[in-house]
């Protein structure tokens, strides 16, 4: 059976804490691992923009003794108009190992990860981001020894990051305060029923959310190749600056997913702190995605 990794509720908490587990080993101990994926080859098909999700997952694989290839997906007609998708995706398995795919159809690489082939990897779509939000994980458990007593907050739109987000907090239940304006969380009502539990609380008031928090996060109001760009009229008030972040813990840390819109989600006072841990982030997402290819890959 092929092992994908496409969303994060599609695991238990110890098939995750062996990933993480796993990522920590990477980091530590390098040398030790840069030969498991030799004679193996990654592809990767980027229909969005990417920086973070290209680089360490590029540069991942190459330091696991791997190889790497980079497709364009209207090259290859990944778009449906000159090839069906399962057929690209039974000749790309004649050649590569493994598939990363970011895109803006969550369906279609569900699709194609059911097809059994070859694992096929979310690097991102319109609805989730579960390689971004477990690297964040990784991060969080870095600064804390125990998450489970930790508040962490969500302070801005509702989108993919933290349908990933919820995802992992309905599996370690720790405690998530989540600060949506209330236009948005109207039209999300059906999705939030989905989530509910005692240690999460979605609020329209981001000073509530805010306080206390060990770990307050955030993400771009307008999420990229969003068309309805009138909805940021609902974020006013919604910037997370030095005053927001002294209502959390002393020790508490900011995480941005990045890229980041300066002065709109975040002040600049708080993304070059010494509470900001989003280089960190970035870094760490090479090796959980490292973790996550030998996952994917081991017999």
């Amino acid at each position: 059976m092929v092992k994908n990794f496409i969303d994060i509720d599609d695991f238990n908490k110890t098939e995750l804490d062996y990933i993480i587990k796993l990522a920590k080993k990477i980091k530590k101990k390098p040398k030790i691992f840069s030969n498991l994926c030799k004679d193996k080859t990654l592809g990767m098909i980027f229909e969005k923009q990417s920086l973070r999700t290209r680089l360490s997952f590029n540069i991942g694989m190459q330091k696991l003794g791997g190889r790497v290839l980079e497709l364009n997906s209207k090259d290859i007609g990944f778009d449906n108009k000159r090839e069906n998708p399962k057929d690209i995706l039974n000749v790309l398995a004649q050649f590569v190992d493994c598939l990363m795919i970011r895109n803006d159809n969550h369906q279609q690489v569900v699709e194609l990860g059911n097809q059994n082939i070859i694992p096929i990897i979310n690097g991102l779509t319109e609805h989730s981001h579960p390689c971004q939000i477990l690297g964040d994980f990784l991060t969080i458990q870095e600064h804390f020894k125990e998450y489970k007593d930790l508040k962490i907050t969500w302070i801005g739109d509702f989108n993919n990051v933290l349908i990933s987000l919820l995802h992992l907090q309905n599996i370690y239940k720790f405690k998530l305060d989540i600060a949506v304006p209330k236009k948005i969380l109207q039209t999300k009502n059906p999705e939030i029923t989905k989530f509910k539990n005692q240690k999460l609380n979605f609020l329209s008031e981001l000073k509530d959310a805010a306080k206390q928090s060990n770990c307050i996060m955030t993400d771009v109001w307008l999420s990229m190749g969003e068309k309805n760009k009138n909805k940021i009229k609902y974020f006013k008030g919604y910037t997370i600056n030095n005053k927001i972040m002294s209502l959390a813990e002393k020790n508490a840390i900011f995480m941005h997913c990045l890229p980041a819109k300066r002065g709109q989600e975040v002040a600049s006072e708080v993304i070059d702190s010494k509470n900001s841990v989003v280089l960190q982030q970035a870094r760490n997402r090479m090796f959980i995605q490292q973790a996550i290819l030998l996952y994917v890959l081991e017999n």
